[in-house]
């Protein structure tokens, strides 16, 4: 794939790059000037999203900010398109329960909804999630992966990057992975990295904040109790990832001194049984946003893993200073 390459892409795909941007602008140009509704609710919005296509840890950091703005006092709701779940196909608004359907809500929907214990909305017109959860009560909306939503009014933004990939390429859409120009970084109001970076490809006039994502223990997918990551060092395992960036999952095993046999599926892939079948006897091991669609795949040694977003505390402490702010507390 050269989106991840130095190598120029085809100039047929630069082409459709170029026009890919046009509508970019064409489209930001028609919300700015009222030619698109913008929809404004009756609370605050925060969104998180990125500018690349794939996993950059959005979900994670959506995790954390959750639960700190509930500690400071916020009832926070959380909106996203429900990727990977049938609901997304209609125009209504589903709520989101712990015993909720993946195939119907998605995997990262049900995952944040079991995580947090906040409540969870999904549609694909994210202002219709949010109202749903207004009138339920919360105080506080936040946006799942709604960076490019602009039907949402929103009051702060949180771009993630992936501190490792970084922008691949630099070209936008079907040329390299970009959504939207780097220069999108200068607009919103906090940059994230997840991960080790090149600071000269990654900047943002208001500073960025560096975060990583850290794992300690292992859930069992079916009956049994936890145990410590560490206690696989040494071992070889299979490591099972349906995710936007598997090779992320795979390299935080290794960090943990795990031996990993790699497979690695496409984002919000429907696991078959015999798809974590190995003759060998290995244990198995999964991201925890794939172990929400596997409950009934369990078995002996099937764990999956879940993830805690670290951001050092003087950056945690000005990053939810600036949020505050924004939301007007």
């Amino acid at each position: 794939m050269w989106w991840r390459q130095a190598p120029p892409p085809p100039p047929s795909l630069r082409l459709l790059s170029w026009l890919f941007g046009l509508l970019v602008r064409l489209r930001r140009t028609a919300y700015a000037r009222g030619w698109r509704r913008t929809q404004h609710l009756s609370r605050p919005v925060i969104v998180v999203g990125n500018l690349t296509v794939g996993g950059s840890g959005k979900t994670p950091l959506v995790i954390w900010l959750t639960t700190r703005l509930r500690a400071a006092g916020y009832v926070p709701g959380i909106v996203l398109r429900g990727h990977g779940g049938s609901a997304v196909r209609g125009r209504e608004p589903h709520r989101v329960e712990t015993d909720s359907d993946p195939q119907v809500v998605g995997d990262e929907a049900l995952l944040l909804r079991r995580r947090t214990g906040e409540a969870v909305a999904v549609c694909r017109e994210r202002a219709r999630a949010a109202q749903l959860l207004v009138d339920a009560g919360v105080d506080l909306i936040i946006a799942d992966d709604g960076l490019q939503h602009l039907a949402l009014a929103r009051n702060f933004e949180i771009v993630v990057v992936d501190g490792q990939r970084g922008f691949g390429n630099g070209h936008l859409l079907p040329a390299g992975p970009l959504r939207e120009p780097r220069q999108r970084l200068e607009q919103v109001d906090a940059v994230v990295i997840n991960g080790a970076a090149n600071p000269h490809q990654i900047a943002s006039p208001r500073g960025t904040f560096n975060m990583t994502l850290r794992a300690e223990r292992l859930m069992p997918l079916g009956d049994g109790a936890p145990r410590a990551l560490s206690s696989f060092a040494g071992q070889r395992v299979h490591g099972v990832a349906g995710i936007g960036n598997p090779q992320r999952f795979f390299e935080l095993l290794r960090g943990a001194g795990l031996a990993v046999i790699e497979h690695a599926f496409p984002d919000h892939h429907r696991f078959r049984a015999d798809e974590l079948e190995f003759a060998d006897g290995l244990p198995v091991l999964m991201t925890e946003k794939d172990a929400v669609k596997c409950a009934a795949l369990g078995g002996p040694d099937r764990w999956f893993v879940p993830v805690t977003v670290h951001i050092a505390d003087a950056d945690a402490a000005t990053l939810l200073g600036r949020v505050r702010r924004a939301l007007g507390g």
